[in-house]
């Protein structure tokens, strides 16, 4: 469905105001009763996947995460760095005849050090807490410890991410050469006119991606401060229409899915404050898009199957994903 809403006004200087209006209206606690764990995937349902994998017809598939390696985005904020590869064992020691197995039989293997979220991920229902608060008016301390994520773990939805997706171009609808500039506050009427240009509809229980160009430009230009600093992204007034559209999920190209700097003299990542422990909404963020947007512009369909399961690592708050559209 398409929601029709007015973009509100902000006042800059009330993000404690603003924050908490928006997470009343749109809460969704006890929505699917008091035990929920699944926040918005509940409303993507198995007739939602059934119908989704009609939308296969050529085959063509698109992996949408970006590399996981030393060569990636992040710089240390919050302890998060890239991953770190190392080889355990290798062709070398086969060869050198070290490993010890018979018959002349040799092999590889290999273990990776990581932040969950230093790539392409989700972001659990376990991530963000609104005043100590998590998702389903829980108390965050009671949700999430030195033990993990106990309820909400990214496990809980680990054979649910499957469905119909469907890809919001708006780096091309609005920007230069497909590409929007930081600080770029996609609103409502960013979405709602990119859907109708691309004449494609949002509906319950879909999978959207919205695609901006800054990893675009990163590639080209250089990370910079791709991972935290300036960029594109979703206007917190936006937030009702993630809440009244009724979506499962929603990923960007971007390192924190909301523009930034933020809308507020004073905030941090505002709209991820009602989206995730008042929605329940599924965030992707730093998704490559852009081998599929390029082939969804030459065939101008922007709807496909999309698989996106994270690793379930068990009370993990995010994890890494591999997603991948087939259209």
């Amino acid at each position: 469905m398409t929601v029709d809403h007015n973009t509100p006004t902000l006042d800059r200087t009330d993000p404690e105001g603003a924050i908490a209006a928006a997470a009343e209206r749109n809460r969704n606690w006890n929505r699917w009763g008091a035990d929920d764990v699944r926040g918005t995937m509940n409303y993507l349902t198995q007739a939602h996947r059934a119908a989704a994998a009609a939308l296969v017809r050529r085959g063509a598939s698109f992996s949408l995460s970006q590399s996981f390696d030393m060569d990636g985005p992040q710089k240390g904020w919050r302890r998060r760095t890239n991953p770190v590869h190392t080889m355990l064992d290798t062709g070398t020691d086969a060869v050198a005849g070290v490993q010890g197995f018979p018959h002349g039989i040799g092999g590889a293997d290999d273990v990776v050090s990581m932040p969950l979220q230093c790539s392409t991920q989700w972001d659990g229902l376990g991530h963000i807490f609104d005043h100590g608060v998590a998702w389903n008016g829980r108390p965050a301390n009671e949700v999430v410890t030195s033990l993990g994520d106990g309820v909400t773990g990214i496990e809980t939805v680990a054979n649910g991410i499957a469905g119909r997706g469907v890809l919001l171009d708006v780096g091309r609808r609005f920007g230069t050469d497909g590409e929007l500039p930081d600080g770029f506050a996609i609103t409502t009427r960013h979405l709602e006119s990119t859907m109708h240009a691309q004449d494609v509809a949002v509906g319950t229980g879909d999978l959207v991606l919205v695609r901006t160009g800054q990893l675009t430009r990163a590639r080209r230009d250089g990370w910079g401060d791709y991972a935290g600093g300036a960029a594109p992204g979703l206007s917190f007034t936006t937030a009702d229409w993630l809440h009244d559209s009724e979506i499962a999920a929603i990923a960007t190209d971007t390192w924190g899915f909301e523009v930034r700097p933020n809308e507020f003299d004073v905030a941090f990542q505002p709209l991820h404050q009602v989206a995730i422990p008042n929605i329940g909404l599924f965030l992707g963020e730093m998704w490559d898009l852009d081998a599929l947007a390029q082939d969804c512009a030459a065939d101008g369909v922007y709807e496909f199957f999309l698989t996106a399961a994270p690793i379930p690592v068990t009370g993990a708050v995010g994890a890494p994903v591999n997603p991948i559209a087939v259209k």
